[in-house]
């Protein structure tokens, strides 16, 4: 039988004497949720009893919330595609990404997709659950990937997003030797007029600002780190290109693919605090093989 994603609490302190609703909406769970709850198949429980929203939690209650099943969108199937599990919890999970993997089917590649591994994934586990993808990364950028295993924890790390307290490093291999040993690309980013994929800086584009630092000055190219204040699509290679420093490999911003055949990004650690334990957590994925191969290879 498959699992049903479900929340606990031991009420104590000044939550004594609230609704359950009024409860609830203080742990970020909408009416819209309640309502989901209630009609579709989950349930609230009070000391293992149903209760409704109504009911006035009282000193040392234990209450839980069972959500409602969830399925996966049509059309989104599972596949029997393996991960590299960095963590995993209850609520969420860490994966390493390889490149030439979406993190979401599209038109193109309709299947293989991060997404489509997940539902496999799930399946065989027994979780009753959809893909909920927190941190995405394009096709042919590798590493972390933060997963959230329930709508509800997904809504929680967005509020987490919105306030910067997601916080990913990258790094990447931009062409030329860029002078600064540090600094921040503040430009903004949007659609270009006449693509449906590629970004550009332009005036009336959205607010988008990138920090980097230099780690090493190679022949051919300079090794950076770089950490994103905003996260736009294709940030970080929009505004390399924009200080005409394109990543090693990315020929969609006018990077060289002489040395490698996709952008030379990659996202080495995430940092978030946990939306339940409240306990700080960081996770590292090392550079990928073909990356620590062109070092290897220009070690000056």
């Amino acid at each position: 039988m498959l699992s049903q994603f479900q929340m606990k609490w031991v009420i104590e302190g000044a939550n004594t004497g609230m609704l359950v609703k009024e409860f609830l909406k203080k742990e970020e769970i909408s009416r819209t949720a309640l309502t989901d709850i209630k009609f579709n198949g989950g349930k609230i429980l009070v000391n293992n009893e149903e209760v409704n929203v109504r009911y006035k939690l009282l000193e040392g209650d234990q209450l839980k919330v069972i959500f409602p099943p969830e399925d996966p969108s049509e059309g989104l199937k599972g596949e029997e595609i393996p991960l590299e599990i960095i963590f995993e919890d209850d609520y969420l999970l860490v994966v390493n990404k390889p490149a030439r993997m979406n993190t979401i089917p599209s038109r193109e590649h309709p299947t293989g997709s991060l997404a489509n591994a997940l539902v496999g994934y799930y399946e065989s586990i027994g979780l009753q659950a959809t893909s909920h993808i927190v941190t995405r990364l394009d096709r042919d950028t590798s590493g972390i990937v933060l997963i959230a295993k329930h709508r509800y924890v997904h809504h929680l790390f967005s509020l987490m997003q919105r306030s910067g307290q997601v916080k990913r490093t990258y790094e990447a291999f931009a062409e030329g030797s860029i002078k600064d040993d540090a600094g921040t690309i503040t430009a903004p980013i949007g659609r270009k007029a006449d693509s449906i994929i590629e970004r550009e800086v332009r005036e009336d584009g959205q607010y988008a600002r990138t920090h980097f630092q230099v780690l090493k000055r190679h022949h051919l190219f300079t090794h950076i780190e770089l950490q994103l204040e905003t996260g736009r699509t294709h940030q970080i290679r929009v505004h390399m290109s924009y200080i005409r420093h394109p990543l090693l490999g990315d020929d969609l911003y006018g990077g060289r693919i002489s040395l490698m055949e996709r952008q030379a990004l990659h996202c080495k650690k995430i940092k978030f605090i946990h939306p339940f334990s409240k306990e700080t957590m960081t996770f590292f994925a090392p550079l990928p093989a073909e990356m620590l191969n062109i070092l290897e290879a220009d070690p000056f």
